[in-house]
C-alpha cells in the first residue's frame, strides 16, 4: 500500500480513535461525573494517575485530541525502549536518536509529601529506576514547582563519608557534601545527595535518601521528581524494607477511564490472596529490572511457534522478558512478534485487508472477531482482555493490534517488554523477598 493510500486510512483511524475514547469517557463520566483528584490517600495505598489525567498538572496546556496522545505515546515508547536498552547494556549515557531528543518520562504519577511539614509533589513512578530525586529550591533549569528544603525542619545533606554516596552514579565531593551527575533521557541532572522524611499515603519514612536536583538541562526530567520502584540499594523497596518488606503492587488505570485513577499498594498487607505467580529472575548486570521467564504465547487456542532463543533469559546479553511500568505498548523480540502477528492475522481471516498506522502494522478497516492472546510464564498464564491488546473504534470499524516488534538495531532487539497497556486493569504484585511476580484481573477505576 502506497503513502497516498495510507494517509486517508491514518486520518480515518485517528478520527475513530477520538470517537472511541470520547464515547468511553462520556460513558465513564455518566457513572463518575467528576474526577476525584482531591481524595486523600489512605493507609499504605496511593492513588495512581496517568499523565493525561484531568488530575495531572502535566497534561498539555492546550487541549490535545486522543488520537494525538496515542501517537505521542507511540513516539515516547521508541525512546523508552532505547533507554531500557542502555540499562541492559550497562551504559551510563543514553544514546540520542538522530534528529530528535529522547524523552522517556514514565507514564504514571503518585502524590508524595517531602519534608516537615510535608510539601506535596506529584512524582513519576518507574519500576526500571532505583533512586528518588526531586527538583529543589534554587535549581537552574527546573520547572516552577520545587521542594523548598530550607522550609523543612528534617532536611539534611549527606556527606561523602555516608555509604549512600557510593551508591549514586558519578559521585563527587565538593567540601563534605556528596554530589552526583546523571543522564536521564535527553537530560542531564546535577544533584546533591540528601535525606528527609517522605510521606506516602499515611506512612512517614524518616531519613529517606534522595537526590536534590540543583541543575537540569533538557526536557526529559519528570517535572516534580521521580520515585524509583526498582530493586537497587537506593530504591523505595530497599529504603523501606522494614516497613513494606520489599513488596508492592499496582493497578494501572485504563486509558478510557474518565478520572484515570488506579492505586499503588505498598507492603504485603492487602495484597490479593487468589493470584498466580511466576518467578522473578535476577540479572546481576542490571539487578533493578524485573525479569520473568516467558515460555510462550497463545493466540486463540494455538501456542504459536516461537524460537526458544527469542524468549530465553541471558544475563550476559540482557535478553529475556521484563515487566515495565513506563513503556505503553508491549514489544516482542522480532521472531516472537512475527509469530504472534501472523497467527493473529490468520485467525482474523485472510479476506480482511491489513494496513498500518505508526508503529502498528496490523490494522483493519472492517469489523473483525479478534482471537484471544495469552502470555504464558512459568507457573502463570495471563489471558488478556481485548482492551489490553486492541485499539479500536466503538463501532468496531477500525481495529489495530497494539503490539510491535522490538527494534532490530540495538540491545532492545533481545528484550521483550510487557508494557503498561497490557498491564492495565490488572493487579500486578512485586514480591521481592519471595522472588515472584503475580498478576490478577482487577478493575482499577
Amino acid at each position: 500500500m502506497g503513502i497516498t493510500q495510507l494517509r486517508p486510512l491514518r486520518l480515518q483511524l485517528l478520527a475513530v480513535l477520538l470517537v472511541w475514547a470520547g464515547a468511553g469517557a462520556r460513558a465513564a463520566q455518566a457513572l463518575n461525573p467528576s474526577p476525584r483528584c482531591d481524595e486523600p490517600d489512605r493507609g499504605s495505598t496511593l492513588q495512581v494517575f496517568h499523565l493525561y489525567s484531568p488530575c495531572s498538572p502535566f497534561k498539555p496546556s492546550e487541549a490535545i485530541s486522543w488520537e494525538d496522545s496515542v501517537l505521542q505515546m507511540q513516539s515516547r515508547d521508541q525512546a523508552r525502549l532505547q533507554y531500557l536498552a542502555s540499562l541492559v547494556a550497562g551504559k551510563s549515557v543514553v544514546p540520542i536518536a538522530s534528529g530528535r531528543q529522547i524523552v522517556q518520562s514514565p507514564t504514571y504519577i503518585v502524590r508524595a509529601k517531602i519534608g516537615t511539614p510535608g510539601q506535596t509533589l506529584l512524582m513519576a513512578v518507574d519500576t526500571s529506576n532505583d533512586a528518588a530525586w526531586v527538583p529543589c529550591s534554587g535549581c537552574v533549569g527546573c520547572p516552577s514547582t520545587l521542594f523548598a528544603s530550607d522550609k523543612s525542619t528534617t532536611f539534611k545533606p549527606l556527606g561523602c563519608q555516608q555509604p549512600q554516596c557510593k551508591q549514586v552514579p558519578n559521585p563527587t565531593c565538593d567540601g563534605s557534601a556528596c554530589s552526583f551527575n546523571m543522564t536521564y533521557g535527553g537530560s542531564t541532572v546535577a544533584a546533591n545527595l540528601t535525606q528527609d522524611t517522605i510521606t506516602l499515603a499515611a506512612d512517614a519514612v524518616p531519613g529517606y535518601a534522595f537526590g536534590c536536583i540543583q541543575k537540569a538541562t533538557g526536557s526529559s526530567v519528570p517535572p516534580q521528581g521521580l520515585l524509583g520502584l526498582g530493586r537497587g540499594p537506593l530504591s523505595l523497596l530497599s529504603q523501606t524494607q522494614s516497613l513494606y518488606q520489599s513488596t508492592f503492587s499496582y493497578c494501572l488505570p485504563g486509558f478510557k477511564s474518565a478520572n484515570f485513577s488506579g492505586s499503588l499498594r505498598l507492603g504485603p498487607t492487602g495484597q490479593p490472596k487468589n493470584i498466580k505467580y511466576t518467578q522473578l529472575l535476577r540479572n546481576p548486570r542490571r539487578s533493578s529490572l524485573y525479569y520473568v521467564n516467558m515460555i510462550g504465547i497463545r493466540v486463540g487456542r494455538r501456542v504459536v511457534n516461537i524460537p526458544p532463543s527469542a524468549l530465553a533469559f541471558d544475563s550476559a546479553t540482557g535478553a529475556g522478558t521484563i515487566f515495565d511500568s513506563g513503556t505503553v505498548f508491549t514489544r516482542l523480540v522480532g521472531p516472537a512478534y512475527v509469530a504472534v502477528r501472523d497467527e493473529f492475522r490468520k485467525r482474523v481471516g485472510a479476506g480482511a485487508t491489513v494496513s498500518s498506522l505508526g508503529g502498528f502494522d496490523t490494522c483493519y478497516s472492517v469489523p473483525i472477531v479478534a482471537p484471544t492472546i495469552t502470555l504464558m510464564f512459568t507457573g502463570m498464564n495471563v489471558t488478556l482482555p481485548a482492551d489490553n491488546y486492541l485499539i479500536h473504534s466503538t463501532a468496531g470499524s477500525i481495529t489495530c493490534l497494539a503490539m510491535a516488534a522490538a527494534a532490530s538495531d540495538n540491545v532492545s532487539s533481545v528484550l521483550n517488554v510487557i508494557a503498561n497497556m497490557q498491564q492495565q486493569n490488572h493487579r500486578v504484585v512485586f514480591d521481592v523477598p519471595n522472588s515472584r511476580l503475580g498478576v490478577a484481573r482487577e478493575l482499577c477505576t
